[in-house]
This record gives structure tokens, C-alpha cells and sequence, in this order.
């Protein structure tokens, strides 16, 4: 059922964002994956991985998607199911952390890695990567709240869902990991022909851009 549920919105997103981009020129020629987690909680030293997504866009298009569910191997707290629907009965059967891993980093490639709030997911992914394979994840990063915070400094609140109003994006799986990579990569779509219009057209500059201090 998820499955299917999970091509469906693939597909979706694939056939909006493609027919946006028709005809348009000057977009990064440059793949990122846009990336979220769920967790049993805030700590990456204490709280677990429950469900990794990720979603390839690559010349200014949607081009593939990654979805797992990971069973954490402890009790998922209640506030945590009241949030994201996943509970343990939804996890009994799913791959352990260390062996998701594997499958999300051969996905992950050399791309850029992009998330909204990145220090947290990528913290998380690391450090699980360092505990069971004893290895870093080198890939630059890009957070689209910062970046929300240098493009769109009049905006109050720069959560993932004040985005999506703002750009009119719909997040049907609001707290699934997969509902709200696609509802980031709508975010980054839009920042992505922000950042174009600015004259910025490598990775190098948006890495600048996005760390730079914003003036007050």
C-alpha cells in the first residue's frame, strides 16, 4: 500500500515540476538530493532513526526517490506516533539502521545534500554512519531554512509549512519523511530560480550565499 502510495506522489511531483521547468534555461546543472528523517526524538545520541527519505533533483528536475522505514529497536514513544503515524507494529519488519544506511548512501551518490533544518538530519545520518560502518559523509550540505533566512528575511517564521504557504506547496504527508522531501523540494525548487535570478548558478556560490552573515 505505501508502496504504491509512495510512486504515486514520485510521479506527482515528477509531472508538476517537469512541466515548470519546461523551456527554462540557466538552472544549476547539478544534482542535489533533498533529504528528511524521523526520529524517536531530538537527540542523535540517544533517539533513534525511524524513516529515511530522499528525493534526486537534478537539472532542475525530479528525476528518482529513496524510502525506507527503520526499526529502531526501542519503544516509539506515543507524542512521537501522534505526530507521524509510524508505531512499532509499522516498524517490526523494516531493515535496522545499519542496514538502511548502506542503500541511502549508495542513493546519496556525491550529490549535494539538502534538508530543512540539514545540521539535524545530517547529525543524525553521521552518526549512526560512524557508530555501524565507521564512515563520514563528506557531501556539502545546504539547509533551506538558511537559506530561507537570506532569501526571505521579511518572512516571521521560516518553518518547513510557512514555506510551503508561501510558495504554494501542498505537503499531503506532513511529519513522513517522504511527504516533506517533497514538500522541500518544492521549497528548493522555488529558491533554486531565486538564487538563478541573483546570478548565481554554482554550488560553490549558494554554499557562500547561504552562510554568510545576514545583515540586520
Amino acid at each position: 500500500m505505501f508502496l504504491n502510495s509512495r510512486k504515486t506522489i514520485f510521479n506527482n511531483f515528477r509531472l508538476i515540476y517537469d512541466f515548470k521547468l519546461k523551456n527554462k534555461k540557466g538552472l544549476f546543472k547539478v544534482s542535489f538530493t533533498i533529504i528528511d528523517i524521523e526520529t524517536t526524538g531530538l537527540s542523535k545520541y540517544t533517539d533513534k532513526i525511524t524513516e529515511i527519505a530522499a528525493a534526486k533533483y537534478s537539472n532542475g528536475k525530479l528525476v528518482n526517490s529513496f524510502q525506507t522505514l527503520v526499526n529502531p529497536q526501542v519503544e516509539i514513544p506515543r507524542f512521537i506516533t501522534k505526530l507521524t503515524g509510524i508505531d512499532n507494529e509499522l516498524v517490526k519488519n523494516a531493515p535496522t539502521i545499519d542496514q538502511a544506511l548502506p542503500k541511502f548512501i549508495d542513493f546519496l551518490g556525491d550529490d549535494v545534500f539538502v534538508a530543512h533544518n540539514a545540521t539535524f538530519d545530517f547529525g543524525f545520518l553521521e552518526h549512526n554512519l560512524k557508530i555501524h560502518h565507521n564512515k563520514c559523509i563528506h557531501n556539502h550540505t545546504l539547509c533551506t531554512r538558511k537559506l530561507a533566512n537570506r532569501l526571505l528575511p521579511e518572512l516571521p517564521r521560516k518553518r518547513l509549512q510557512d514555506l510551503c504557504e508561501r510558495f504554494e506547496v501542498t505537503n499531503s504527508q506532513a511529519h513522513r519523511a517522504l511527504g516533506d522531501v517533497h514538500a522541500t523540494v518544492g521549497v528548493f525548487h522555488n529558491f533554486i530560480k531565486m538564487l538563478n535570478d541573483k546570478g548565481m548558478k554554482q554550488v560553490s556560490e549558494i554554499l557562500e550565499f547561504e552562510r554568510a552573515v545576514r545583515r540586520r
